[in-house]
């Protein structure tokens, strides 16, 4: 058992992705002995006391069980009508498992834009999070009833990489068809050696997984390793491992050497703050005064509106703004829940006082503690 392998039974925020050829069994319905198996284990991991997200494919595929399409259609119409008839068994599958676990579930469908606009990021991240806090299993996949080619995310392994990234998950595991990553082509080489551990940088890993996605999906061995990359941002760790093993997610968190584990190059709080601090543009500047500055330094705390003072430039929900003190030193970078003006009206105000300045409350932070970094 490696150092590595030992530190997934830390992990605490999980993102799962099953594929399309495990849930419908290579395209023959929805597999029911499959689905048992996974939503025990995912149960079992959220007695853990771990948080869980599903990110799940199989819509389109169970779609073109139920409307009998042997083979994908290329016309993205009859994708988006094989996603929503599929996704009506996908999500009762789903819920009714979970339900004998004494889970609740819930169903977010995702599109491009709720990950890239900052104020929509910032509402799916919430959402999510609080359906943890409340001990609900996620069931995400991507909105493939009315997304387009120019916009949809392409596969759902990069979708549950991003997700991954959305909620700070310490651990992303791609169930798959395949044991893992392999040297070669398994499929033309049986004797090729599987890939236990990498670095997630180890560019010798594009030539070893280059290859074909299956009929069912859109993705390939490729884009999962492109996944894991993108993952890594945030400073989660991915596997990649086959979904038919039997007690596949027990197995993994408990640290046996099963399928391909692939590094981040950075723990997560180090990868989140060079992302906030480096990777977005400043939009504008809120002066705090000495005890908010103190209490963000020492206590790690959000920042309220009672300790902002003055808020200058122009910026919207979600938008990166520096955090200053008194003297102008810069205290700490972070996303804003308000706007400028808002965040005007706000400030040296109690929160309790949000509903009644503003007629609504968005959240009761100016910036919440898991948006924001520490400058120096």
């Amino acid at each position: 058992m490696s150092e590595n392998r030992r530190g997934l039974k830390a992990s605490k925020r999980i993102v799962v992705k099953i594929g399309s050829a495990l849930l419908t069994n290579d395209g023959r319905g929805l597999y029911a002995e499959g689905l048992d198996a996974w939503v025990a284990q995912l149960a079992a991991l959220r007695a853990s006391g771990r948080e869980v997200v599903l990110v799940s494919s199989g819509a389109v595929a169970e779609g073109m069980n139920r409307l009998g399409w042997r083979e994908r259609p290329d016309d993205l119409h009859k994708l988006q009508a094989a996603a929503a008839v599929g996704q009506m068994g996908l999500v009762h599958a789903y819920e009714t498992r979970f339900r004998t676990h004494g889970l609740q579930t819930a169903q977010i469908l995702l599109g491009h834009d709720d990950i890239s606009a900052r104020d929509r990021y910032l509402n799916a991240r919430g959402t999510l999070l609080t359906l943890l806090e409340l001990g609900v299993v996620p069931v995400v996949n991507e909105n493939d009833t009315v997304v387009t080619d120019e916009i949809r995310f392409g596969d759902n392994d990069t979708l549950a990489a991003l997700v991954a990234n959305l909620i700070d998950a310490d651990t992303l595991v791609i169930l798959t068809d395949q044991r893992g990553l392999f040297e070669e082509d398994p499929r033309s080489n049986p004797a090729a050696k599987l890939i236990s551990e990498a670095s997630v940088e180890d560019r010798s890993l594009d030539v070893m997984v280059a290859g074909a996605a299956g009929l069912l999906g859109r993705g390939g061995m490729l884009t999962k390793l492109r996944a894991a990359r993108l993952a890594s941002r945030s400073g989660a760790n991915t596997v990649i491992v086959g979904g038919r093993e039997e007690r596949v997610l027990d197995r993994i968190f408990a640290a046996e050497d099963l399928g391909t584990l692939l590094l981040s190059k950075e723990p997560p709080i180090a990868a989140r703050k060079k992302w906030l601090a480096g990777q977005l543009q400043l939009r504008g500047t809120v002066q705090i005064d000495d005890g908010a500055a103190r209490v963000l330094r020492q206590q790690g705390r959000s920042l309220l509106p009672v300790g902002v003072v003055a808020v200058t430039g122009q910026f919207s929900r979600g938008d990166l703004v520096k955090c200053i003190d008194g003297q102008g030193n810069e205290v700490a970078r972070g996303l804003v829940n308000y706007c400028a003006d808002d965040a005007r009206r706000l400030q040296g105000m109690a929160s309790g006082k949000i509903a009644e300045l503003l007629g609504f409350v968005g959240e009761p932070e100016l910036i919440h503690r898991d948006n924001l970094v520490l400058s120096g």
